[in-house]
């Protein structure tokens, strides 16, 4: 029986998992579930993952959420994955989770939060909310600094000095990549100064080319709409927001 993806590719980890799929020749039906259409709350996909959240998988009858745990299952079980994406070495490995453990709490609240409060609030119904932002931006600066500064730090293209990319670079890469979704003046302002980052990112294209551009391709093209509905969004009553709604590990 087919792996089943249950996903939706305006989720930042739903992508990582698409993408590790075709960068490995792992066959998957990709089965898709709208965040913005609430699809994720019906009783069928709650069949699938009780939590309500994608991605999800089914491969036979296993099933299975939370992104990373997804990533570490589908290097195991599939035959003919390289060591590079979850080294064998428990050294390597260890490096690797405590990346991803990292990534939970800090990366993925900055990103998710910020784009959330300023771009994406609209399309949920909810008001921009600039104090959410502004509270967002400085995990996500604070973040970014300590990628440029620890993990970017070492010899080697990708994170904690590896020369391939891992599951964890897949993973920030796509968290980070969320930031096309801002009007260009405002990603500059938040990811210019990190060269390091920028240069990582360049280097996560060229090794996962053409997957990575071509799963976010949705990303760059709802880009025009979501900053439509930003400006009319701008006109309704402050609400609470909550970022992990349309994105979530």
């Amino acid at each position: 029986m087919k792996l089943k993806l249950y996903v939706d590719r305006m989720s930042q980890p739903s992508r990582a998992v698409i993408i590790f799929c075709k960068l490995n020749g792992i066959e998957f039906e990709e089965v898709s579930t709208e965040l913005f259409k609430r699809q994720q709350l019906s009783p069928e996909f709650e069949e699938v993952n009780p939590m309500k959240q994608v991605p999800a998988i089914m491969d036979g009858r296993f099933k299975l959420f939370e992104s990373h745990a997804i990533l570490r299952y589908l290097a195991c079980a599939f035959p003919g994955i390289a060591d590079h994406w979850y080294p064998a070495d428990l050294y390597k490995r260890a490096k690797v989770e405590s990346v991803l453990d990292w990534h939970h709490s800090n990366l993925h609240r900055g990103a998710a939060g910020y784009t959330f409060s300023t771009v994406l609030a609209p399309a949920f119904g909810l008001a921009l909310n600039p104090k959410a932002a502004a509270k967002y931006e400085k995990v996500l600066l604070a973040s970014l600094a300590k990628i440029e500064s620890v993990c970017l730090q070492r010899e080697g293209q990708f994170l904690l000095g590896s020369g391939q990319p891992s599951i964890a670079d897949l993973s920030l890469v796509c968290e980070i990549m969320q930031l096309e979704i801002l009007d260009e003046k405002d990603r500059e302002r938040i990811i210019g100064p990190y060269k390091r980052v920028l240069k990582w990112i360049d280097d996560a294209k060229n090794a996962m080319e053409p997957h990575l551009q071509e799963v976010h391709v949705i990303l760059f093209k709802a880009k025009q709409k979501f900053h439509k509905q930003r400006y009319i969004g701008s006109s309704i009553p402050q609400s609470s927001i909550k970022p992990e709604f349309h994105s979530k590990m």
